[in-house]
């Protein structure tokens, strides 16, 4: 029962990002630093009592050029490493990190380990830098057990200023101050103050002896249109006429309205019928798309649109990279778009 709490080891995976940056001494300018130098820059890490072990990409990436073969390969990383650790921390920019985490717990198929995605609004060379705390938390819920040396957070999440949060319900929501992400749909998973507060009941559960099976085939051929007032036919036609689309992620008024024009609903039910997947999620930050609700919505469900349901348009994007990538046929990709692959919707 303790040999697993006793072999506990993270490996850290740095990607890229404001929080492995330092200041250089003569330019004044930010610059990435070697993760080889990290217990240097972050001497805190040698309190911790377990291996730390890490990866830096070479070079790092801006979270703007993340892409689906980023993804491919941080996954591929974690199968080919998943024996070997406990746990593992993601470092990663904030603009992207909530499309990249939300990607793997579709790719990953079977987790049953923590991976905590992190970052910083400020480099960790910087007086007042978030990424220390972020870090340090982040590594130490990578290694929490229970009392049967069991992971307490075997699924993809994001740590950030002080709260811990399933990837694939989170979004970026401010790209100024600490607290700079929110999960508005699901409770936070767990609070970090003098004590890590875990809420267990809103967590994925271990199960023993499931085994991890990795997924690397995504099709990006996919479009997200936010809605404004004003839209005009030939933006919606335009966007529908994409070389090679599989799919539109619609982003809609309130619980799932869109205009009654009847050119935008031609629009949508010409492409539905040449087997283009449209999901409609809400532009709210909070809330669901219900569109039996009202009669604009109503409308969308006949023309052949999808719910959303409470679905990010970071998971809804990515879900649907990940079942067009398996090859699945749209009726296929719209009912499993209707189910809970992990744990990313209300149903």
């Amino acid at each position: 029962m303790q040999e697993k709490a006793q072999n506990t080891s993270v490996l850290l995976i740095y990607t890229g990002g404001t929080i492995g940056m330092i200041e250089n001494e003569k330019t004044g300018a930010l610059e990435n630093f070697n993760f080889e130098q990290l217990r240097h820059h972050i001497p805190e890490l040698k309190q911790l009592n377990f291996t730390i072990d890490s990866l830096q990409f070479n070079p790092p990436m801006d979270s703007s050029d993340m892409d689906p073969e980023i993804w491919k390969k941080l996954a591929q990383i974690i199968g080919d490493n998943y024996d070997n650790y406990f746990g593992f921390v993601i470092l990663h920019g904030t603009d992207t990190m909530a499309y990249t985490a939300s990607a793997l717990s579709f790719m990953l198929e079977g987790l049953n380990k923590p991976i905590i995605f992190t970052g910083s609004q400020l480099p960790i060379g910087v007086l007042r830098t978030d990424g220390k705390e972020n870090l340090m938390t982040s590594i130490e819920i990578a290694a929490a057990h229970d009392a049967e040396g069991n992971p307490i957070v075997p699924e993809v999440c994001i740590f950030f200023e002080n709260h811990l949060m399933r990837g694939n319900r989170t979004t970026k929501m401010n790209a100024e101050n600490f607290n700079a992400f929110r999960s508005s749909n699901y409770p936070i998973l767990a609070e970090a103050g003098i004590h890590i507060r875990f809420h267990r009941m809103h967590i994925h559960q271990y199960e023993e002896g499931r085994q991890l099976k990795v997924h690397t085939w995504l099709n990006s051929n996919i479009a997200v249109l936010k809605l404004f007032p004003g839209i005009q036919e030939n933006v919606m036609a335009a966007t529908l006429a994409i070389d090679g689309l599989k799919a539109l992620v619609l982003e809609t008024y309130g619980s799932g309205n869109a205009p009654s024009k009847p050119w935008f609903i031609r629009c949508l039910s010409e492409a539905c019928a040449k087997g283009i997947v449209i999901v409609n999620v809400t532009q709210c930050n909070a809330g669901t798309v219900e569109m039996e609700r009202y009669n604009t919505g109503y409308q969308l469900l006949q023309a052949g649109v999808v719910s959303g349901y409470d679905s990010t348009t970071e998971s809804a994007v990515t879900k649907l990279m990940f079942l067009i990538g398996h090859g699945y046929s749209p009726e296929e990709i719209r009912e499993r778009m209707n189910h809970s692959l992990a744990g990313e919707i209300t149903v």
